[in-house]
């Protein structure tokens, strides 16, 4: 049995959790609007400096919100590469 606080809690995080697949799943419908576009004018998937500036750009907002950097950046860099096999992918 739970108590009524570990239960709030948890109802909580069960939204957040909700509200961040969704999330990532308009990211991934625009990115694979990206990938369409990448492939039909012969860009590469991957794009290294913009890369980089998303990088440096989350890692601070991560430093303001009171997030680990470092997580930041990896969660970033697992979407990222995610995004890369699907233009990449779309460009077979």
């Amino acid at each position: 049995m739970t108590d009524a606080t570990l239960q709030a809690y948890r109802e909580s995080i069960d939204n957040i959790d909700a509200a961040l697949v969704f999330l990532l799943a308009e990211r991934f419908k625009v990115t694979k609007k990206v990938g369409a576009y990448k492939a039909a004018a012969a860009l590469p998937p991957a794009d290294p400096a913009r890369e980089a500036e998303q990088i440096a750009r989350l890692r601070a907002l991560a430093g303001q919100a009171n997030l680990d950097p470092e997580f930041s950046e990896k969660f970033l860099r697992f979407i990222i590469d995610e995004v890369i096999r699907h233009h990449a992918a779309a460009t077979r």
